[in-house]
């Protein structure tokens, strides 16, 4: 049977901080669940602060669809810290979400639209080939990895490798569409999301691909997961959506991607009402960014129909 049904577990992705949501969900996952992080702190993750150009300024500027200028702060941060792999995976970031901005993947139309979402996008490999993105993923790979070398408890170096395979885990699906190289590389991002979490609870961004990965696979029909659970992949819709919850509540670099994830959740659930908050929020926040006002729009408009 061909494996078909791997998408958007875009860890890339989308990358700035946000106003959190409080809504009513449900609480955080167990600490008996085995793939499950100790809990947070109540406040939001604050990353090691480096002199020099703010990679949160260029995860804003990403989220305002201001691509050229986030590569411009990003560069200089580079230029600071060369060995620092989070900036390198913040440069991947910035060419896959425009990619993806562009195609359209972050939007209702795209993600309740089961056949977009398991073909990929429009357009063929060789044209929508990213071959920028290719290159700052696998350079930010080799820099965690030479961290993990030296360290092998290093939260920070497994948090990047997991927005790096998990990035290229989209990429595979949605643009090279090779969903078995994806699946595999899903399976070994949420791997890395874990063990940087066990770590450091505080890494709440790493919930994005456990969150998005398992509510998506939980959207599969029964035999279709019972093939994905005897590779080790397994997903729960109710529990994508409770982590995705956490990294909307306290994540840092992801927090807006996942507001954005949640809410695409949330209306594939029929819950507008959350959907439209979380919406309201981002758009508020980003003005700048059509594509929030427009699903705020398509949102208010399934609140006021039911």
């Amino acid at each position: 049977m061909r494996i078909r049904d791997h998408v958007t577990v875009f860890i890339v992705v989308m990358l700035a901080a946000s106003v959190a949501f409080a809504g009513s969900r449900a609480s955080q996952p167990s600490s008996n669940d085995e793939q499950a992080a100790p809990a947070a702190s109540s406040q939001n993750q604050s990353p090691v602060m480096r002199p020099g150009p703010s990679l949160e300024n260029a995860f804003d500027d990403m989220y305002r669809l201001k691509f050229d200028e986030a590569r411009s702060v990003i560069g200089a941060y580079e230029r600071l810290h060369p060995n620092d792999a989070l900036g390198t995976v913040a440069e991947a970031a910035s060419y896959l979400f425009e990619e993806f901005q562009q195609k359209g993947v972050f939007s209702s139309a795209f993600f309740l639209d089961d056949k977009k979402l398991l073909v990929g996008v429009d357009g063929s490999v060789a044209e929508n080939r990213n071959p920028k993105f290719l290159d700052a993923d696998g350079r930010a790979r080799t820099l965690a990895n030479d961290r993990l070398h030296t360290d092998s408890k290093d939260a920070e170096a497994l948090l990047v490798l997991a927005l790096a395979d998990g990035m290229e885990s989209d990429y595979d699906a949605l643009i090279e569409k090779k969903q078995l190289a994806s699946l595999q590389l899903m399976k070994q991002a949420d791997g890395e999301a874990v063990r940087a979490l066990a770590l450091d609870p505080n890494l709440q961004d790493a919930y994005v691909s456990l969150g998005v990965a398992g509510y998506i696979i939980g959207c599969l029909p029964s035999y279709k997961r019972a093939v994905l659970w005897f590779g080790g992949i397994h997903g729960d819709r109710e529990r994508g959506i409770v982590l995705m919850q956490n990294a909307a509540d306290h994540g840092h670099y992801l927090q807006p991607f996942a507001k954005i994830m949640l809410a695409l959740a949330d209306e594939r659930e029929h819950r507008y009402d959350l959907a439209q908050a979380l919406l309201a929020d981002l758009a508020r926040q980003f003005p700048e960014n059509p594509h929030f006002a427009q699903e705020l729009e398509i949102a208010q408009k399934a609140v006021r129909g039911h």
